[in-house]
């Protein structure tokens, strides 16, 4: 009698090898500069998370500030832009919920203590005094958000957060421009311009800086591209070693 024999296995070791091919070239691939998708909100930073607080935040307060302007403003100016202001902030603040709940980031429910104290700064004020409280805190508040907004534009990864920084910056122009054609600005007791400090302009250098703010082991680029052409080179052996025993 024939001795027994185990069953073919050829089929399954071939199949098994194809999988571990795939997921070489799968493994190989993610590691490819440029090649990975986040996932969504894994690319906010800081810079991103302080333009989304910064834009829920401004109108939480400004909105009420608006009402309060469009009702007891003394000039008639300060009542129309107090309120268009306020309009326009409830348009914006939607812009900045939307976003903010693509990207499952958490923003305020309500005004810091210090923009609290804004509006009861303008509670308690009537007349003249109110016109002018309500112009220079408004203007000092769009004068800070506003240079937030441009460096946040520039730098973010983020494609919500680019296109609200770029709603954001329409709405902040407006209200400085409106707010200062009242006449009540007093530009000799804004804050100076905050300018960011001076840097290499170079290509290297901005790579630099990129990569160190990333927060993780940085590779070089060539070690990433050797370990893709071995991945590639084993499995382009593996594929013709099945195709060859087939």
């Amino acid at each position: 009698m024939a001795p027994l024999r185990s069953a073919p296995r050829r089929p399954a070791h071939r199949a098994h090898r194809v999988t571990l091919l795939l997921v070489t070239l799968v493994a190989a691939l993610g590691v490819l500069p440029g090649v990975a998708v986040a996932a969504p909100g894994q690319q906010l930073n800081a810079a991103d998370m302080t333009l989304l607080n910064g834009v829920r935040l401004a109108g939480l307060w400004e909105m009420p500030a608006g009402q309060m302007a469009a009702e007891k403003g003394q000039s008639p100016r300060v009542r129309e832009i107090g309120a268009e202001i306020a309009r326009q902030h409830g348009v914006l603040d939607q812009l900045v919920v939307n976003a903010a709940n693509k990207l499952g980031a958490t923003l305020p429910t309500e005004p810091t203590a210090e923009q609290k104290g804004w509006l009861a700064e303008l509670q308690n004020a009537t007349g003249a005094r109110f016109d002018q409280i309500f112009v220079t805190r408004l203007r000092v508040a769009h004068g800070k958000i506003f240079p937030v907004i441009g460096a946040v534009r520039a730098s973010t990864r983020d494609a919500t957060v680019r296109k609200l920084a770029d709603e954001a910056n329409k709405f902040v122009s407006d209200h400085m421009a409106m707010l200062e054609s009242t006449g009540l600005v007093r530009w000799q007791q804004l804050p100076p311009a905050a300018l960011p400090p001076a840097q290499s302009d170079s290509l290297v250098a901005a790579a630099a800086a990129s990569a160190g703010t990333g927060g993780g082991v940085e590779v070089s680029t060539t070690v990433v591209w050797l370990v893709f052409l071995a991945a590639l080179g084993t499995g382009g052996f593996a594929t013709y070693r099945i195709l060859r025993r087939s």
